[in-house]
Parts: C-alpha cells; sequence; structure tokens
C-alpha cells in the first residue's frame, strides 16, 4: 500500500483520454487511485493506456448524453473495481458561433454533452455513492459559464447550467455524505488552444494577470484536491482556476 492522496479511491474521468482529462488520470494514478477512462475517443484511450499501469486503470467507450450508455459505464467500473468513490465530470464539447449564426443542431449537442452528460453520469454515480454514504462528485463548468464569452452561447449556457445543477446537487446530497463542487478553468492549454496562431494564443496570455495560460495539469490538480479527504469540508463550491482573468 502507498500513501497516495486518493490511495485505493475508484475515480471514473469522462473525457479522460485527452487534454484536462488525461492530466487528470495520470495525476490520479500517481495518487495511487483505481481510474476508469471514460471517453468516446478508443484511439486517445488506447494510446493513453499504452502508458499507465494497466492494473490501476480501464477504458470504457462512452457517450455521456445517452443514458443507458452512462449505465453501462458504471456497472463496468463496479464489476472491475466494486465501487465509485470519485465522479469527474470532464467531458465536454464546443460548437462556437455568434448567436445568428449558430445552428438549432450545434445549440443543441453542446447542451447534450455538457448538460445531459453531466446530469446521467451524476444521477447513476451518486445513486451507489448515496447506498455507501460517501462519495466526491466534481463537475467541470468554465468561466465562459459564470461571465459569458464571445461567441458560446450555448457553451456559455452549458457550463451556467453546471453550476446551477452543482449547487442544487450540494444541497441535496450534503447530508448523505457526499461532496458536490465545480472547477470553473480558465484559458487552458489543450490541443486546441495550441493549434490557435500563435498571435491569438498570445492575445489570450496578455489577458491573464499571471501572464500564461493554464496547463493541464494545473487543473487537474484542483480535481485533486476536491477529490481528496483535504477538502472534506468544502462544499458547493465552484473553484476559478483561471489565473484570475476576470475578478
Amino acid at each position: 500500500m502507498g500513501n497516495g492522496r486518493l490511495e485505493s479511491q475508484v475515480a471514473i474521468v469522462t473525457g479522460g483520454a485527452n487534454g484536462i482529462g488525461k492530466a487528470t488520470v495520470k495525476r490520479f494514478l500517481e495518487e495511487g487511485a483505481k481510474v476508469v477512462i471514460g471517453d468516446f475517443d478508443g484511439k486517445a484511450s488506447a494510446d493513453l493506456l499504452k502508458e499507465l499501469n494497466p492494473e490501476n486503470a480501464f477504458f470504457v467507450q462512452v457517450d455521456v448524453s445517452n443514458k443507458e450508455s452512462v449505465q453501462q459505464m458504471v456497472e463496468k467500473t463496479i464489476d472491475r473495481f466494486g465501487t465509485v468513490d470519485i465522479l469527474i465530470n470532464n467531458a465536454g464539447i464546443t460548437k462556437d458561433a455568434t448567436l445568428t449564426k449558430m445552428t438549432e443542431a450545434n445549440f443543441q449537442e453542446v447542451l447534450n454533452v455538457n448538460v445531459n452528460g453531466v446530469f446521467n453520469c451524476t444521477q447513476e454515480v451518486a445513486t451507489h455513492m448515496i447506498k455507501k454514504g460517501k462519495g466526491k462528485i466534481i463537475n467541470s463548468s468554465s468561466v465562459s459559464g459564470i461571465y459569458g464569452n464571445f461567441g458560446q452561447t450555448n457553451y456559455a449556457a452549458s457550463k451556467a447550467a453546471v453550476v446551477g445543477m452543482t449547487k442544487t446537487w450540494a444541497k441535496e446530497l450534503g447530508r448523505k455524505g457526499i461532496n458536490v463542487n465545480a472547477v470553473a478553468p480558465g484559458f487552458t492549454l489543450t490541443a486546441m488552444v495550441e493549434s490557435m496562431p500563435e498571435k491569438v494564443v498570445e492575445k489570450m496570455k496578455a489577458m491573464v494577470p499571471l501572464q500564461r495560460l493554464a496547463t493541464p495539469e494545473d487543473i487537474a490538480n484542483a480535481y485533486l484536491f476536491l477529490a481528496s479527504d483535504e477538502s472534506s469540508y468544502v462544499h458547493g463550491h465552484v473553484l476559478h482556476v483561471d489565473g484570475a482573468i476576470i475578478m
């Protein structure tokens, strides 16, 4: 037995194959957790598993917007590891366009993944956590959901909804021994951002008082704090990890 901060804890990380999710999977394994990578991207997940200790991690292909798919993910987790202690609702998508150019399909698709997906995963996992009287649920919001962002009606709406759900579930589940919190990242250096023109990235950095973008590891460390026993009295909170981009 090691002495990691998540020793022997079982965590599901949705959107765990890329970016922030990938950094979280690695960080949680370092801290002794058993981790389920719940993702739609089979290839990226296979690549990630090659790097990791397969005894303590496995991949389940999941479409979080589909309730049956989520149920299967949770069942496979319990079959393999016996329980679920931590849920990181990290899966999310963007389909950016300004209000007058946004299609109904693009609006709905983002809400299906970013809102319905968080609801589906939490409802399924919470049922198990309630039975054992403990658990940690951490949702991914965004500064866009709190302050709005140009061209992101759908994304901002979805991430604002995550804040509302987090606070509601904190009220409902706290008495069951379950902590519910959210993380609101700012600009983060994911593959999507790295592919942007350098001028755009430099502009983004200039907007941040810390003069740098977040790394996926910065966000993973916030998830780790909220998943660990160190945050046992942090509840119904939205932790901004944004370099103080807006104060």
